[in-house]
């Protein structure tokens, strides 16, 4: 099973739309996929047509009264699953903090799961907290969209710092480009200045 997690600090560079795509490419590859919504939006969980079956349901799974495999659902699309998002998910960060190894409770959870599954997708609200740390952990893959900008660049660079200060695997770290438009030269030039180092 590999795991990914789609993630930025900032909203609206296009995490969600990732998240979707390479879902769906993947089940139509053939692979038993499943996203995971874990934005309070909700908007990769709208995409796939599906709602939390029950009241609280994302506090539900962080504190292990349900399981994933019992809270992902059937999409319309073939070996595509979703755990759907929900309000409760905006409290996440409280609900990890009063938890014993709360640093590596999403990726206990996403262990669960590799009997079932070989790709599960994260959908990540925007910011940094312990939510995110915890995600970090337990993924096998971060995947950073970015809009080729320096200041989006600016964010890729405070999350590689983050990585390096906290002992976090940056090798696991990736930074793609998104929402480009090629009629602009700043576009360009960003995304030329930021592989040239790289490559």
């Amino acid at each position: 099973m590999v795991t990914l997690a789609f993630y930025n600090l900032k909203g609206g560079v296009g995490k969600t739309a990732s998240t979707i795509n390479l879902a769906y490419l993947s089940a139509k590859a053939g692979y038993n996929t499943l996203v995971w919504d874990l934005d309070p939006q909700g908007s990769a969980s709208f995409y796939l047509g599906a709602e939390a079956q029950m009241k609280n349901e994302s506090k539900k799974l962080l504190s292990n009264e349900l399981s994933l495999a019992e809270a992902a659902i059937p999409t319309a699309y073939p070996n595509l699953s979703v755990i759907p998002a929900d309000l409760s998910a905006r409290n996440a960060d409280l609900l990890l903090s009063e938890l014993k190894q709360s640093k590596k409770r999403i990726g206990q959870l996403l262990q669960t799961l590799k009997k079932d599954y070989d790709v599960v997708i994260l959908d990540c609200p925007p910011g940094i907290s312990l939510l995110h740390e915890n995600i970090f952990h337990g993924c096998d893959w971060v995947l950073m969209p970015n809009i080729p900008t320096t200041l989006s660049i600016r964010s890729y660079e405070t999350v590689a710092d983050y990585f390096k200060e906290n002992g976090l695997d940056l090798s696991k770290l990736k930074c793609f480009f998104s929402m480009v438009d090629h009629r602009k030269n700043l576009h360009h030039e960003t995304m030329q200045s930021f592989y040239k180092d790289k490559v």
